[in-house]
């Protein structure tokens, strides 16, 4: 990913390179997404959603992630948090329609 950082000419090349990314990163989040749902779809307990040693796993990762590609780790750790819990409100959310349907039927 380093890559492709360069220097801009102007705000047009900035914000041109933003959006970009932009549009990658709302990509690489609807993937991520998806395997939320593929989450919610093999775990048989509702006890199972929430992992609070995988959550720890994931943040200690996401920081090693920033440290390697010479990214503040406490910049991102928040960020990595909000999203975590939002991922997981969602696989909760999916894990009980998916139950609620199979009672409803």
């Amino acid at each position: 990913m380093g890559a492709r950082r360069k220097t801009c000419k102007d705000m047009n090349d900035v914000r041109d390179a933003i959006d970009a990314l932009d549009r990658e990163i709302v990509t690489l989040l609807a993937d991520r997404l998806h395997f939320i749902g593929e989450a919610a779809r093999i775990k048989n307990s509702r006890d199972a959603v929430r992992d609070e040693a995988r959550i720890e796993d994931v943040i200690a990762k996401i920081r090693a992630a920033a440290t390697a590609t010479g990214m503040n780790p406490d910049f991102i750790e928040p960020l990595y948090r909000d999203l975590v819990e939002r991922s997981i409100a969602h696989e909760f959310a999916l894990f009980d329609r998916r139950h609620a349907d199979k009672g409803s039927r």
